[in-house]
């Protein structure tokens, strides 16, 4: 469909569907946008918070510390 065929059935819309159409191209504009804001983000590796607590000798080992405090908070 070209851009004149696009502008001539908008046209011939009643206004309350002119109104969807619009609202839906907000709509497509906001998602497509995050969603390109997502592919954008930096690596995580990246983020300040990797590595904060590299120096913690109780956290050699990150899985073991995770597994032992679900099990001493949940018991799982």
């Amino acid at each position: 469909m070209t851009n004149e065929e696009i502008i001539r059935e908008f046209s011939a819309l009643p206004s309350e569907a002119k109104r969807e159409v619009v609202d839906f191209i907000a709509f497509l504009r906001e998602r497509y946008n995050k969603k390109s804001e997502i592919e954008k983000a930096q690596n995580i590796a990246d983020e300040s918070f990797v590595g904060m607590w590299k120096d913690r000798e109780d956290l050699q080992d990150g899985a073991v510390f995770v597994r032992e405090l679900r099990q001493n908070e949940w018991g799982k």
